[in-house]
């Protein structure tokens, strides 16, 4: 059996032009979900404790840093708030 490690493994897969698109499309939420959890746990915050600063439930901070869920630009904008942050959309 012959093993192929990760950075291999994924050049292989990017040869497929629609496997990249889609891993770039996940990559931003990714990204997004990152940065929050860090700023979260930078400012000692619980998901509870979050959610309560913009008035949602921790569900919802749940749902965010963990599932396939697609916030609004409003809802990133007040977590973004409640972390001491601006929210910065850009296109490159």
């Amino acid at each position: 059996m012959e093993f192929i490690d990760h950075k291999d493994f994924k050049n292989e897969l990017f040869e497929s032009k629609e496997v990249k698109e889609e891993y770039e499309k996940l990559n931003v939420m990714y990204e997004i979900k990152k940065q929050i959890i860090r700023y979260r746990i930078e400012n000692d915050l619980t998901q509870k404790e979050l959610a309560d600063k913009i008035g949602t439930k921790q569900s919802a901070i749940s749902r965010l840093e963990n599932d396939d869920y697609n916030p609004s630009v409003e809802f990133l904008d007040k977590v973004a708030h409640a972390l001491g942050k601006k929210l910065e959309i850009r296109f490159n």
